[in-house]
């Protein structure tokens, strides 16, 4: 019975890094469409991987509902299958920002103003907020998680420049002010992809400790 277990669990540890991946070329592909980087391309993309996004919750969920209801774990077990049930919620909701993102990008065909402002280094950081997050599940490591939550504060103190540099902008070049909001709005959506990798890792951090 416990082999059978432990198999599936390996399973849904692949499935959710599976679905990470997802989440982080989204975020990639939103980010490069802002810079007009094959811009139909990339969102094209970023949509394929919201609605692959939608089934692999449905799938993961389901194997989670599974495992508790034929494995019926207890103790620590039942600690990460909840958890895993929480994350791919926060996995979704990157998913359907990144989409947001992409469809931000579909109606700002201008310069590469964008480039002026620190939008692409808000994306590396939350990919690297994502891959930590799942990373940390999978290997159980609490310090990975821990890392993942301090790194939201780089975010928000990125999202605070970005803000300052895109009022900066506006004021320089009001012709523009609407490109501007837009970025600003796609600066919001990436914080907000931080902040759902940090409950991720919020999440992992009580799959081991039992503590929130």
């Amino acid at each position: 019975m416990r082999n059978r277990f432990d198999e599936q669990l390996e399973q849904l540890n692949v499935e959710l890094i599976k679905m990470g991946a997802l989440c982080e070329e989204s975020i990639a592909c939103a980010t490069k469409a802002l810079f007009n980087e094959k811009t139909d391309e990339m969102i094209a993309k970023v949509n394929d991987n919201e609605v692959e996004t939608d089934h692999m919750e449905h799938d993961i969920e389901a194997l989670c509902m599974k495992l508790l209801l034929h494995q019926q774990p207890v103790a620590r077990d039942l600690r990460s299958v909840s958890s895993a049930l929480k994350m791919i919620s926060d996995m979704e909701r990157i998913g359907d920002q990144s989409q947001d993102i992409a469809e931000i990008a579909g109606f700002v065909r201008s310069t590469n103003l964008a480039g002026k402002v620190h939008i692409s280094d808000m994306a590396n950081e939350a990919i690297s907020m994502v891959t930590m997050s799942v990373d940390s599940f999978v290997k159980k490591d609490i310090r990975l998680a821990q890392q993942a939550i301090s790194a939201d504060d780089k975010v928000d103190s990125l999202f605070l420049e970005v803000k300052k540099e895109l009022i900066g902008l506006v004021r320089s070049d009001a012709e523009e002010a609407e490109y501007f909001m837009n970025l600003l709005m796609a600066a919001k959506y990436l914080e907000r992809i931080a902040d759902h990798a940090t409950n991720i890792a919020e999440w992992v951090l009580y799959s081991i400790t039992g503590e929130r």
